[in-house]
C-alpha cells in the first residue's frame, strides 16, 4: 500500500543559507583597523582571513572547544593571525580591534537576509512544519538571529558549539532529530554546503536540499544532486516540499 511521506521537521542552515555577511570580510576588517589607526588594504586582509580560518580549523576544529578554547579566543586569535598574515605584528594595536569585530558580528547592521527567508520560513510554519536549526556558528548565533526578526520561527537553535560536534558529524543531526522527536525519514535538511549540509543530513537518513547561488555549481556536485533536491532561491523551497511530499512511500 502506497502512503504519502510527509515532512514533519525542517532544519536549517543559517550563514548564505538564510542570511549573508553584510560587507566582505576584508572590508569589515579594513574599515575597523582603519577606526584604530591602521591602514591595511581589504584585499589583502581578505586574503588573510581565508588563510587564518583556513589554518585555525584545521588546527582547532569546532572553534578548540575539546582542546580548551572558547569560541570567543578561538575568534580573537583568528583575527590576529588574519592581520599577521596581512604585514600587521603588533599583536596589541589589533588587540582592540580584534575585540571589535567580534562583538559587531552579533549586531544585525554586520548581516543582511537572504531574499525571502522571512517569508519562506513563515510559509512552512503555515503548512504545520516544525523549524530547527543545525550550524556551524558558535554562542552569538541567538542573538543575531533574534536582532534579524528570525528567531521566533525556530523550534530551537543547535549550534555547533552547544552540541559538541559540527556538520557533517552525524552526530549534531541526530541530536537534531532527538530534541524534535522526529525520525529522519519525516525530516529534511537545507543549506548550501554539499559536504556539510546536503551530505551531512543524507547520511543520518534526513532529506535534503541544496541551496545553490548564481555562480555556476561544480559539475561533480550538480551530477550527484537530483535537479528537485537543488533551490536556486528560497522561494523554490515549498514547491521542492510539495513534490517531495507527493512521492509514494511504500511500505
Amino acid at each position: 500500500m502506497a502512503h504519502r511521506l510527509q515532512i514533519r521537521l525542517l532544519t536549517w542552515d543559517v550563514k548564505d543559507t538564510l542570511l549573508r555577511l553584510r560587507h566582505p570580510v576584508g572590508e569589515e576588517y579594513a574599515t575597523k583597523a582603519r577606526a584604530h589607526g591602521l591602514e591595511v588594504e581589504a584585499a589583502a586582509l581578505g586574503h588573510a582571513f581565508r588563510q587564518a580560518y583556513r589554518t585555525q580549523s584545521h588546527s582547532f576544529p569546532n572553534y578548540g572547544l575539546s582542546q580548551g578554547l572558547t569560541s570567543r579566543q578561538w575568534w580573537l586569535d583568528v583575527v590576529l593571525h588574519t592581520f599577521q598574515l596581512a604585514g600587521v605584528r603588533d599583536a596589541q594595536a589589533v588587540a582592540p580591534i580584534a575585540e571589535r569585530l567580534y562583538e559587531d558580528f552579533c549586531k544585525p547592521c554586520s548581516w543582511q537576509l537572504l531574499e525571502g527567508a522571512k517569508a519562506t520560513l513563515r510559509q512552512c510554519r503555515e503548512r504545520g512544519v516544525r523549524l530547527a536549526v543545525v550550524s556551524n556558528f558558535d554562542r552569538r548565533l541567538e542573538d543575531i538571529l533574534r536582532a534579524l526578526g528570525l528567531r521566533e520561527h525556530f523550534d530551537f537553535v543547535l549550534t555547533s558549539e552547544a552540541a559538541g560536534w559540527p556538520k557533517p558529524d552525524p552526530r549534531i543531526f541526530r541530536e537534531a532529530l532527538r530534541l524534535a522527536r522526529v525520525d529522519p525519514a519525516g525530516a529534511a535538511h537545507i543549506g548550501d554546503s554539499y559536504h556539510c549540509d546536503y551530505k551531512g543530513a543524507q547520511a543520518v537518513g534526513m532529506h535534503s536540499f541544496l541551496v545553490v547561488g548564481p555562480e555556476p555549481l561544480d559539475p561533480a556536485v550538480k551530477g550527484s544532486v537530483p535537479q528537485e533536491c537543488l533551490l536556486p532561491s528560497l522561494s523554490h523551497l515549498l514547491p521542492a516540499l510539495d513534490r517531495l511530499e507527493g512521492s509514494p512511500l511504500e511500505l
